[in-house]
């Protein structure tokens, strides 16, 4: 069932310094919790499309040690959430997703990342996921962490409600497939999507069984994706094609305090209830569909 969850202070934002900001727009779950583990999925085409998707990871949250670098973060107990909560003892490393469109490209939301210094303060890593099981902790090589240097294209518009970023990367992504994406058109009304990214700032997790809510903004479109803050910028993708529709960028707030406990727990909503999670089409983005 998905819930929807009010907002944490932690999971709303970040400090990164003293010039620069950056805003987790808070989302939700309605009716049945879809998230998956990558183990836990069947799905072979999103698990594959996985493999193209990115964390964003605060450069302190990366210990290099040789050749090779650990992640370090609370877990979500650690950060308040009740020890109830599904995937309460995951590590929360991320601050929001991304997914690879080109060699050395990728997108997510343009509330994730304001200003190119930005670039300096993060890194964009593959592979943060439980591929075989659950883990408590996280080695990457070298050629699973990234960083951005550009800023492409950028939109965060508060009156149209456009939010998109595309960030050129340091070095082309070797063995990893871009993802395919719509050019031209409109998504269908009937359409169902998964979702790839890091809800609450989690090990990567596939979210499916998501419908269309409202398919008549010409920017946006809205679905009942079980997502959450730090799934900003993951890729709404087709469920039956794999082709990314859109941009998770805005939701409904996620955790509210416990009655009997100081932690925070989900509020739950009906399938159709809640605002619903709001996803930037990714036709918008002139950078990519002229091309």
């Amino acid at each position: 069932m998905k819930r929807i969850l009010s907002c944490l202070i932690i999971f709303c934002s970040f400090n990164i310094n003293a010039d620069s900001r950056i805003r987790i727009v808070p989302k939700v779950i309605y009716g049945q919790d879809d998230r998956l583990d990558i183990f836990e999925s069947s799905d072979s085409l999103m698990k594959t499309l996985s493999r193209s998707t990115l964390a964003q990871v605060l450069n302190n949250n990366l210990i290099q040690v040789d050749d090779h670098f650990v992640v370090k973060s609370r877990t979500l107990v650690d950060m308040g959430i009740c020890a109830s909560e599904r995937f309460a003892t995951q590590m929360a490393a991320a601050n929001c997703s991304g997914f690879l469109v080109s060699e050395d490209t990728i997108v997510t939301a343009g509330h994730c990342i304001n200003v190119e210094s930005d670039c300096q303060n993060h890194s964009w890593v593959f592979d943060f996921a439980n591929e075989e099981n659950e883990e408590n902790s996280f080695e990457l090589s070298k050629d699973q962490v990234f960083h951005c240097t550009k800023i492409l294209a950028k939109e965060k518009n508060s009156q149209t409600k456009n939010d998109y970023a595309v960030l050129k990367l340091d070095r082309p992504v070797r063995n990893r497939t871009p993802l395919k994406f719509r050019k031209s058109g409109k998504v269908a009304d009937d359409a169902v999507f998964t979702v790839i990214g890091h809800p609450t700032g989690l090990p990567l997790k596939i979210t499916p069984a998501a419908d269309m809510r409202d398919n008549s903004d010409p920017i946006y479109f809205s679905t009942n994706a079980d997502t959450y803050g730090g799934n900003s910028g993951s890729a709404v993708l087709d469920s039956r094609t794999g082709v990314v529709e859109g941009i998770l960028v805005r939701g409904d707030q996620d955790y509210q305090k416990s009655d009997s406990d100081s932690c925070s727990v989900s509020v739950h909503r009906d399938e159709k209830g809640g605002h619903g999670e709001e996803v930037t089409r990714i036709t918008n983005i002139k950078y990519l569909t002229k091309k």
